[in-house]
Protein backbone atom coordinates (compact mmCIF):
# COMPACT_ATOMS: atom_id res chain seq x y z
CA UNK A 1 0.00 0.00 0.00
CA UNK A 2 2.84 2.46 0.71
CA UNK A 3 4.05 2.23 -2.91
CA UNK A 4 0.50 2.97 -4.07
CA UNK A 5 0.35 6.05 -1.82
CA UNK A 6 3.82 7.32 -2.82
CA UNK A 7 3.12 6.87 -6.53
CA UNK A 8 -0.28 8.54 -6.12
CA UNK A 9 1.24 11.61 -4.47
CA UNK A 10 4.02 11.76 -7.06
CA UNK A 11 1.34 12.00 -9.75
CA UNK A 12 0.33 15.38 -8.24
CA UNK A 13 3.88 16.81 -8.34
CA UNK A 14 4.29 18.93 -11.46
CA UNK A 15 7.89 20.03 -12.07
CA UNK A 16 9.00 21.77 -15.28
CA UNK A 17 12.08 20.53 -17.16
CA UNK A 18 15.19 21.92 -15.46
CA UNK A 19 13.00 22.73 -12.45
CA UNK A 20 13.68 22.10 -8.78
CA UNK A 21 11.50 20.33 -6.24
CA UNK A 22 11.76 20.14 -2.45
CA UNK A 23 10.49 17.12 -0.50
CA UNK A 24 10.08 18.05 3.18
CA UNK A 25 10.43 15.18 5.63
CA UNK A 26 11.74 12.75 3.04
CA UNK A 27 12.36 9.86 5.47
CA UNK A 28 13.72 7.02 3.31
CA UNK A 29 13.63 9.15 0.15
CA UNK A 30 10.72 7.22 -1.38
CA UNK A 31 8.65 10.24 -2.48
CA UNK A 32 11.72 12.19 -3.62
CA UNK A 33 12.81 9.22 -5.74
CA UNK A 34 9.32 8.57 -7.16
CA UNK A 35 9.02 12.22 -8.23
CA UNK A 36 12.55 12.23 -9.66
CA UNK A 37 11.80 9.16 -11.77
CA UNK A 38 8.75 10.92 -13.27
CA UNK A 39 10.74 14.11 -13.91
CA UNK A 40 14.23 13.04 -15.06
CA UNK A 41 15.10 16.52 -16.39
CA UNK A 42 14.50 18.21 -13.02
CA UNK A 43 16.36 18.13 -9.70
CA UNK A 44 15.02 17.06 -6.32
CA UNK A 45 16.16 17.80 -2.80
CA UNK A 46 14.89 15.71 0.09
CA UNK A 47 15.27 17.13 3.59
CA UNK A 48 14.64 15.44 6.91
CA UNK A 49 15.78 15.78 10.50
CA UNK A 50 16.21 11.98 10.74
CA UNK A 51 15.67 11.87 14.49
CA UNK A 52 15.71 8.97 16.88
CA UNK A 53 11.95 8.43 16.42
CA UNK A 54 12.65 7.17 12.91
CA UNK A 55 16.14 5.83 13.46
CA UNK A 56 15.98 3.48 10.48
CA UNK A 57 15.78 6.50 8.11
CA UNK A 58 18.88 8.56 7.37
CA UNK A 59 20.73 10.36 4.60
CA UNK A 60 22.92 7.41 3.56
CA UNK A 61 19.79 5.24 3.27
CA UNK A 62 18.18 7.83 0.97
CA UNK A 63 21.30 7.95 -1.17
CA UNK A 64 21.46 4.14 -1.38
CA UNK A 65 17.76 3.97 -2.29
CA UNK A 66 18.21 6.53 -5.07
CA UNK A 67 21.18 4.61 -6.42
CA UNK A 68 19.27 1.31 -6.25
CA UNK A 69 16.44 2.91 -8.24
CA UNK A 70 18.91 4.29 -10.80
CA UNK A 71 17.99 7.88 -9.97
CA UNK A 72 20.71 10.53 -10.24
CA UNK A 73 18.70 13.77 -10.05
CA UNK A 74 18.28 13.74 -6.26
CA UNK A 75 20.20 14.98 -3.26
CA UNK A 76 19.41 14.64 0.42
CA UNK A 77 20.29 16.79 3.40
CA UNK A 78 19.41 17.36 7.03
CA UNK A 79 16.70 19.96 7.54
CA UNK A 80 13.94 21.16 9.83
CA UNK A 81 10.40 21.45 8.45
CA UNK A 82 9.61 24.21 10.94
CA UNK A 83 12.46 26.44 9.74
CA UNK A 84 13.76 25.64 6.28
CA UNK A 85 17.13 27.09 5.26
CA UNK A 86 16.11 27.78 1.66
CA UNK A 87 15.38 31.27 0.39
CA UNK A 88 11.90 32.37 -0.59
CA UNK A 89 10.67 31.03 -3.92
CA UNK A 90 13.58 28.60 -4.41
CA UNK A 91 11.55 25.72 -5.84
CA UNK A 92 9.19 25.09 -8.74
CA UNK A 93 7.39 22.45 -6.69
CA UNK A 94 7.26 21.27 -3.09
CA UNK A 95 5.92 18.04 -1.72
CA UNK A 96 5.63 16.15 1.53
CA UNK A 97 4.10 12.93 2.81
CA UNK A 98 2.81 12.38 6.37
CA UNK A 99 5.18 14.81 8.08
CA UNK A 100 3.50 17.80 9.71
CA UNK A 101 0.95 15.90 11.82
CA UNK A 102 3.96 14.48 13.73
CA UNK A 103 5.29 17.93 14.69
CA UNK A 104 3.72 19.59 17.73
CA UNK A 105 2.73 23.22 17.34
CA UNK A 106 1.07 25.35 14.68
CA UNK A 107 0.88 23.01 11.70
CA UNK A 108 -0.65 25.65 9.46
CA UNK A 109 2.42 27.81 10.13
CA UNK A 110 4.64 24.87 9.16
CA UNK A 111 2.74 24.51 5.88
CA UNK A 112 3.25 28.22 5.21
CA UNK A 113 6.96 27.81 5.95
CA UNK A 114 7.16 25.10 3.30
CA UNK A 115 5.09 27.10 0.81
CA UNK A 116 7.40 30.10 1.39
CA UNK A 117 10.03 28.21 -0.61
CA UNK A 118 7.66 27.73 -3.57
CA UNK A 119 7.95 30.00 -6.61
CA UNK A 120 4.90 31.94 -7.72
CA UNK A 121 2.99 29.70 -10.12
CA UNK A 122 4.66 26.57 -8.71
CA UNK A 123 2.83 23.45 -7.64
CA UNK A 124 2.61 21.68 -4.32
CA UNK A 125 1.40 18.29 -3.15
CA UNK A 126 1.33 17.89 0.60
CA UNK A 127 -0.20 14.67 1.88
CA UNK A 128 -1.00 14.45 5.57
CA UNK A 129 -3.66 13.63 8.14
CA UNK A 130 -5.55 16.92 8.07
CA UNK A 131 -7.79 16.34 11.10
CA UNK A 132 -9.37 19.39 12.72
CA UNK A 133 -7.73 18.48 16.04
CA UNK A 134 -4.26 18.70 14.46
CA UNK A 135 -4.72 21.47 11.89
CA UNK A 136 -7.73 23.53 12.89
CA UNK A 137 -10.00 24.96 10.21
CA UNK A 138 -8.45 23.86 6.93
CA UNK A 139 -11.21 25.42 4.83
CA UNK A 140 -10.24 28.83 6.26
CA UNK A 141 -6.59 27.98 5.62
CA UNK A 142 -7.33 27.09 1.99
CA UNK A 143 -9.17 30.40 1.58
CA UNK A 144 -6.13 32.15 3.03
CA UNK A 145 -3.90 30.43 0.47
CA UNK A 146 -6.21 31.47 -2.37
CA UNK A 147 -6.24 35.03 -1.00
CA UNK A 148 -2.43 34.92 -0.99
CA UNK A 149 -2.50 34.17 -4.72
CA UNK A 150 -2.36 30.37 -4.92
CA UNK A 151 -4.46 29.55 -7.97
CA UNK A 152 -5.51 26.11 -6.86
CA UNK A 153 -5.54 25.21 -3.19
CA UNK A 154 -7.76 22.30 -2.29
CA UNK A 155 -7.94 19.27 -0.07
CA UNK A 156 -8.28 16.09 -2.07
CA UNK A 157 -9.60 13.14 -0.08
CA UNK A 158 -7.10 10.35 -0.64
CA UNK A 159 -9.12 7.74 1.25
CA UNK A 160 -11.74 7.28 -1.46
CA UNK A 161 -9.73 4.91 -3.60
CA UNK A 162 -7.30 7.46 -5.07
CA UNK A 163 -4.44 6.37 -2.81
CA UNK A 164 -6.17 4.00 -0.39
CA UNK A 165 -9.63 2.69 0.35
CA UNK A 166 -11.82 3.89 3.23
CA UNK A 167 -11.26 0.52 4.92
CA UNK A 168 -7.47 0.83 4.58
CA UNK A 169 -7.52 4.39 5.92
CA UNK A 170 -9.52 3.40 9.00
CA UNK A 171 -7.46 0.24 9.56
CA UNK A 172 -4.20 2.22 9.33
CA UNK A 173 -5.50 5.22 11.35
CA UNK A 174 -5.26 7.52 8.32
CA UNK A 175 -8.91 8.47 7.94
CA UNK A 176 -8.36 12.24 7.55
CA UNK A 177 -5.73 11.82 4.84
CA UNK A 178 -5.82 14.39 2.08
CA UNK A 179 -3.48 15.87 -0.47
CA UNK A 180 -2.71 19.39 -1.64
Amino acid sequence: MSRQIIDGIADYVDVPDDGKCLDVGCGSGALTIACAKRNPDSSFIGVDRWGKEYASFNQPLCERNAKAEGVENTSFQRGDATKLTFTDESFDAVCSHYVYHNIPGDRQAYLLETLRTLKKGGSFAIHDIFSKSKYGDMQAFLKKLRDMGYEKAELIDTTDGKLMSKFESVWMGLSCSACR
